[in-house]
């Protein structure tokens, strides 16, 4: 049996799935396998897979069901000791696999080891930083109030753990990924590669940029985490709400807000600030009530060069910078294992 296997649900995916394999194919540890869950293409990503010609590759056709089921499939199928998810269009360096397991080896009360994550547009270009902490231990407290994983295809998991706390929930899409995460950090221990190993691509109209469906599914996560929470972490859920929006209202602002972006980000900035009244006095704030503004009077032709002209005086990133992290080591049960560093959250 294979050490780890590798999960690729894919859908549509013919412009991507080639050059994600191939990063699969590349990893400098060899004893994987990889399980590719077609969910009822519609494109030619079949067609793609059969030019493959990579004997630990199994590929299994299914209707649509959406990435948490197949996922779910995926998991259903593997054989291997650990298991690792890629989503069809994201891409791994060579050493992610080899450098994760080293991190499990070397910390064996863990079961879930993370790299750091960039940015890709669709070119393969970096666009920058996506996620990059250095948080290790219990580090369940500060899953809560900030997903500091940053993509599906991070985390390298035992198998027996991820199977011990149960499958995605489709309920919670497009957040089941933080849901997972949440559920394996309330029983286990994570581990960390303070390197990027990730990178996450960003495509027009993909799933990362809708909004409200994100604000649904975030609410429900943090419903399901909350609803049987011991009373000592209760005092994290308006911290919860705050951040979350935070990024809501950062995601809604960065680069070129069209209007409805613009809309959308206006509520988002204005719950957050009811759970933090210090944005008032943040810069970031101000900047994003100004492009707001110019998103609702003008048509994107006018405000995209504006922006771009503005440069720094037009980055919203500095709301990122007021996330709050009131963790309380003794509320955890697990606190004598928690070692955390904030500074890069």
């Amino acid at each position: 049996m294979p050490l780890i296997s590798v999960i690729i649900p894919a859908y549509n995916a013919e412009n991507t799935i080639r050059e994600t394999i191939e990063s699969v194919i590349a990893q400098t540890h060899t004893d994987w396998e990889l399980i590719v869950i077609d969910d009822g293409s519609t494109d030619g990503t079949l067609q793609v897979l059969e030019q493959i010609d990579e004997p630990r590759m199994k590929v299994f056709s299914f209707e649509n069901a959406g990435v948490a089921a197949n996922r779910n499939r995926g998991i259903d199928r593997a054989t291997g000791e650990y298991i690792s998810f890629l989503d069809s269009d994201d891409l791994w360096t060579p050493d992610k696999l080899e450098a994760q397991l080293a991190a499990l080896n070397a910390n064996p009360e863990a079961a879930v080891a993370y790299s750091w994550t960039n940015y890709i547009d669709e070119s393969g270009n970096v666009l920058g930083a996506c996620a990059h902490a250095d948080l290790k231990g219990d580090v369940y407290q500060i899953l809560l109030l900030a997903d500091f994983i940053g993509s599906g295809s991070n985390p390298l998991i035992k198998a027996e753990a991820l199977r011990e706390v149960g499958q995605f929930n489709p309920y919670v899409v497009p957040t089941e990924d933080w849901d997972m995460w949440l559920r394996l950090a309330a029983k286990y221990d994570y581990a960390v590669v303070p390197s990027v190993q990730i990178l996450y691509r960003q495509l027009v109209g993909s799933g990362s940029h809708n909004m409200s469906k994100m604000e649904v599914a975030s609410t429900r996560t943090l419903d399901l985490a909350f609803k049987d929470m011991p009373e000592s972490l209760r005092y994290l859920e308006p911290f919860c709400w705050g951040n979350r929006y935070k990024c809501f209202a950062w995601k809604a602002f960065e680069g070129t807000p069209e209007r409805q972006r613009a809309i959308a980000g206006v509520k988002f900035l204005w719950r957050a600030i009811g759970y933090d009244r210090s944005l008032w006095k943040q810069r970031a704030t101000w900047k994003m009530w100004t492009k707001a503004v110019l998103a609702l009077l003008l048509p994107s032709s006018v405000t995209a060069p504006l922006f771009a002209k503005m440069g720094r005086y037009a980055n919203v990133d500095g709301v990122l910078q007021t996330l709050q992290y009131p963790v309380r080591p003794e509320a955890s049960p697990r606190a004598a294992n928690a070692s955390v560093s904030l500074s890069q959250v």
